[in-house]
């Protein structure tokens, strides 16, 4: 691992703190008899799975010193690219069929054919299934890339059949190096942002250079702490599911209504003007897809609320075993022993258990207002329901 900013040559320029992987996968790229049919990229998020996936997937299409294709790839306009990242909650069985399709196409301009599937752990286990064929016995010139959190997260069946290659965790100090010098953060502001992120390097800039996402941060925090009661319990959820709705549509409402106006002009219909029958049935395509994007958003944006919880409670259980140099919340400190003070371990340990299987069941698509009523009360209590 690399405590410095500086990036290795294209295409690996966007790769921050990997530098085993980098020069593994530049090996891979640079000999056939050292590439793998299909790979498989591990890591927590944040930790740049996506951008190593597509630098080596340029390196793999270019030949050698053609920085015009490399390009291309990286900007997923490359021929011989097919990539996939879904943006509704699972991976349907349709994506993956289209993909084992594009995998037997010769590679038509580069040196392979390259089909990218981040989040390869949304597969259901009938999806996962359509692949299993097609990461076996893979045209010679296909080389499958998928990205996931974990093997753990993938059919025992997908693992047998792919390389994995797990990435590093950067340290908080180097995360927040990094923010500072693309953002301009103040270092302090940059090392409470990697740290608060847990070093989610994305999550880290944003909380930087976004002041209302610090706010909304710490509101949910004081909000959880200050639970006593299932009234309190329904109201704070109200409060997370609508600032994890309100954050989902201002991410998503500008791209919204840019694909809608997009397909508007594709068919020649006039801004304000009545919508044809015909082009009907595209735009309602177009709707679902947004709807399936906005309910990922905000699932998203709840298992992030849900990831500073556990930072929090992790931080009163390190407090009630006598440490105090590791807290992630340090801020909060005097709250936080307030807490461990007035509850037992094994008590936060169960609100700790509560968080992760409220995140295992908004997963499962459990109503997200419902779930987290439920694990607030466990809060509140000390109990399961």
């Amino acid at each position: 691992m690399t405590s410095t900013v500086a990036a290795p040559a294209a295409p690996w320029g966007a790769v921050w703190g990997q530098d085993d992987a980098v020069a593994l996968l530049q090996d891979a790229a640079s000999d056939p008899a050292r590439t793998a049919h299909a790979w498989l990229i591990t890591g927590p998020p944040g930790s740049g799975r996506s951008t190593l996936a597509y630098a080596f997937a340029a390196a793999l299409i270019a030949e050698p010193g053609d920085e015009q294709a490399m390009r291309q790839v990286l900007a997923g306009t490359h021929p011989d690219l097919t990539s996939l990242r879904t943006e509704g909650v699972i991976i349907t069985i349709k994506d993956a069929r289209a993909l084992v399709e594009r995998s037997y196409f010769a590679p038509s301009l580069g040196r392979y054919r390259v089909i990218v599937m981040e989040d390869a752990d949304r597969m259901a286990e009938r999806t996962s299934n359509v692949l299993l064929k097609a990461l076996e016995e893979p045209p010679a010139q296909t080389v499958w890339i998928l990205c996931a959190p974990s093997d753990a997260d993938l059919l025992p069946t997908i693992r047998s059949r792919v390389r994995v290659l797990r990435l590093n965790e950067p340290d908080i100090s180097e995360v927040a190096r990094l923010i500072s010098a693309r953002t301009g953060a103040d270092p302090v502001l940059a090392e409470q942002s990697a740290r608060h992120a847990q070093r989610h390097i994305g999550m880290a800039q944003r909380l930087a250079t976004d002041a209302a996402s610090r706010e909304r941060r710490d509101q949910t925090l004081q909000a959880v702490l200050g639970v006593r009661g299932v009234g309190d319990a329904v109201e704070v959820a109200a409060q997370i599911v609508q600032a994890a709705t309100d954050d989902a549509k201002a991410l998503t409402a500008e791209r919204d209504e840019a694909e809608r106006a997009q397909l508007l002009r594709t068919f020649g219909v006039a801004e304000g003007a009545a919508v044809p029958p015909a082009v009907r049935s595209q735009l309602n395509a177009l709707e679902d897809e947004q709807k399936r994007r906005a309910t990922r958003s905000l699932r998203d944006g709840i298992d992030r609320v849900l990831t500073d919880l556990q930072s929090m409670f992790r931080d009163i259980l390190l407090l009630q075993f006598g440490r105090t140099g590791d807290l992630i919340n340090r801020e909060y400190e005097q709250q936080l022993r307030g807490a461990a003070e007035t509850w037992t371990a094994e008590r936060t340990l169960v609100i700790v258990d509560r968080i992760a299987q409220t995140r295992r069941n908004l997963e499962q698509n459990v109503a997200p207002t419902l779930a987290l009523e439920s694990m607030l009360v466990t809060v509140a209590s000390g109990r399961t329901l």
